[in-house]
């Protein structure tokens, strides 16, 4: 039987690439709108040119959403590293402290009790 933890994983992945297509494909059909708004008035070109225009302004785009996209991803996978570092600190100390307190609530008990 597979691993439930390796199922789910999978699936987390799944649905982002789902996401990240879907985000991509939104980032084309908006950058190909753009591209036709930017040549409309351009009623002196041809039909070519005003292809070639479009072409190379979404080339454009997609070449700047695609770097703006990198980042935005390196900027979350490394606030994933510093919140789960910050997490792993907070979860030891508060282990240490229960630890602790636990601790001296037997040790005042032990004197209690030997009174």
């Amino acid at each position: 039987m597979s691993d439930p933890s390796h199922r789910e994983a999978t699936n987390v992945d799944l649905g982002n690439e789902v996401e990240g297509y879907l985000l991509w494909q939104a980032k084309i059909m908006e950058a190909e709108r753009r591209a036709r708004e930017f040549v409309a008035p351009m009623a002196w070109t041809t039909t070519a040119q005003r292809d070639e225009i479009e072409q190379r302004y979404v080339a454009d785009s997609l070449t700047r959403a695609r770097g703006d996209l990198e980042k935005v991803a390196a900027r979350c996978v490394s606030l994933r590293g510093e919140y789960e570092r910050r997490y792993r600190t907070l979860r030891l100390r508060c282990v240490a402290w229960t630890l602790a307190t636990n601790a001296g609530f037997v040790a005042v008990s032990f004197v209690l009790l030997w009174r």
